[in-house]
């Protein structure tokens, strides 16, 4: 692809050390210096400024690594993040409120965690293992429930006279419903 972005300088050095520092030649650096460090111990009479040297070096270069590590791991993040967002809008059944969950609080999803336990809990129940559960079927069915215990029933259709009827998504008429009385 050459319509590829101009990288800055701090990018592109950030993603070449990245990637070396995950290497074997970058272990086998960092190992060969530990054991030329451990072979020059006796040189200098094992010293404090023998240990400062190698305390010091491994101080430094572990503050350094722990940024380029975390923006690494932001920029990864951030891609997978949005793959599975476009996943998540490309597919007609899932329910689009997935998009940006990293947003929430964590109290948020600890919430939604506990709602799709009781989704598998569901699943698990069902005799098709193809039935789909989803946060947006799941509040239509909670909602239907909500209104049928908030209103006493009284049946009808069965005495002959006009029957109420409930219809599809495609607005057909299926079969009689239990009428609710208002108060």
């Amino acid at each position: 692809m050459s319509n590829k972005k101009q990288l800055s300088f701090f990018e592109r050095f950030s993603n070449k050390v990245t990637s070396w520092a995950g290497s074997s030649y970058a272990f086998s650096g960092a190992f060969l210096v530990i054991l030329a460090w451990a072979a020059s111990g006796p040189f200098f009479n094992f010293s404090e400024t023998w240990q400062l040297v190698i305390n010091t070096g491994t101080t430094i270069i572990t503050f350094l690594m722990v940024f380029l590590i975390q923006k690494a791991q932001n920029k990864d993040s951030k891609a997978i993040q949005l793959k599975l967002n476009e996943l998540i809008a490309a597919d007609e059944r899932a329910s689009n409120r997935m998009v940006d969950l990293e947003d929430m609080t964590e109290e948020e999803l600890d919430k939604l965690h506990k709602f799709y336990e009781k989704l598998s809990d569901l699943a698990e129940k069902e005799d098709d293992i193809h039935t789909s559960h989803s946060i947006d079927a799941a509040e239509k069915v909670d909602q239907i429930k909500k209104a049928k215990k908030s209103s006493p029933v009284k049946k009808v259709g069965l005495t002959g006279k006009k029957e109420d009827m409930l219809s599809d998504a495609t607005g057909k008429s299926k079969k009689p419903v239990i009428k609710r009385n208002a108060k």
